[in-house]
């Protein structure tokens, strides 16, 4: 049976929003919690932008729900020995229920130290890379590495959990969903796409956990509920590679006036009605998506973890 869990959207939302809204999905029914990871926001309309592990740390104590990263980009701005120790430090924190989602990143967010954003091939080339030294130092042994992309001597995570750290990797075009499959213990999705789906398990994904993410808009006036979210969230219609190669918020605003409000009302379940909101969520689960997490936008989350409680949980989960 397909799971659903909270999506905690660090772009729009400070550290106290996130934590308080952490503890309203649990007590609403959702049953993990994503939280994105990003330096930037997407636009200046969002606004937030906290540094995602000490936000998990937080929920480590605020909620008993697990919690998984979607998703870190462990191959630019962060090293990824600092994000093996992160990861390691917060699946302690959370006892075990921590998984580790990882992708190959925005410009947006990865070129604030000044380095240069490499071509989509070599940036998977450098999160196969990354997964893998990420995967060898959550055993706690001493590790020496030289590879392609990334040195590491004599490096030994001392707070280490008993168990492997699950990570889940992010794949959209067809070379991604393929890295997914071969090196992820899961994949991470954020579109009800059966065909990515299977790319995926017939990559090397097998049976292996899919989790998606979806955004939605409650709110009593559909037409109120649709200028909030393209007034928040006009990136989600952005085509292509355009989210990730777009190097700042400037540019991403810039492009973002090209998205049409009709085109957020079709992409975006908006609105109060619950036979809307179970069949895009219903959508995920008939793609073979295994658990969904639903992240609302705006302003108004306690009306919508009501909303869900009530109206649209109880009808997916039974």
């Amino acid at each position: 049976m397909t799971e659903y869990g909270y999506f905690l959207a660090s772009e729009e939302h400070g550290p106290a929003a996130l934590v308080e809204q952490a503890r309203m999905a649990e007590q609403a029914g959702f049953t993990s919690l994503w939280i994105s990871d990003h330096f930037h926001p997407w636009s200046q309309a969002q606004g937030e932008s906290p540094f995602v592990w000490a936000v998990v740390g937080a929920l480590s104590e605020a909620t008993s729900l697990p919690v998984q990263t979607a998703v870190t980009c462990p191959t630019v701005r962060i090293h990824p020995a600092l994000v093996a120790q992160a990861a390691a430090t917060c699946a302690l924190q959370l006892g075990g229920q921590f998984r580790l989602g990882v992708g190959s990143g925005e410009a947006l967010n990865e070129r604030v130290l000044g380095d240069r954003w490499p071509p989509a091939t070599v940036r998977l080339d450098m999160l196969e890379e990354a997964v893998a030294l990420i995967r060898q130092l959550l055993t706690g042994r001493r590790i020496t590495h030289h590879g392609k992309h990334y040195t590491v001597e004599n490096a030994r995570l001392y707070s280490c959990p008993d168990r492997p750290v699950p990570i889940d990797v992010s794949g959209f075009g067809p070379a991604a969903i393929t890295t997914a499959g071969r090196v992820g213990d899961g994949f991470v999705t954020t579109a009800p796409d059966r065909a990515a789906v299977e790319r995926f398990r017939k990559s090397g994904g097998g049976s292996k956990q899919v989790r998606g993410g979806v955004q939605v808009c409650f709110g009593p006036d559909h037409e109120e509920a649709v200028r909030t979210a393209h007034a928040l969230w006009p990136n989600i219609g952005l085509p292509g590679e355009l989210g990730q190669t777009l190097p700042t918020v400037a540019h991403m605003e810039q492009a973002s006036r090209l998205v049409t409000r009709d085109q957020i009302a079709r992409q975006v379940v908006c609105g109060d009605d619950p036979d809307a909101h179970v069949a895009a969520l219903q959508a995920y689960a008939d793609a073979g998506v295994d658990v969904v997490h639903v992240n609302q936008i705006g302003p108004d989350q306690r009306a919508f973890f009501d909303f869900y409680r009530t109206k649209v949980l109880p009808r997916l989960t039974r």
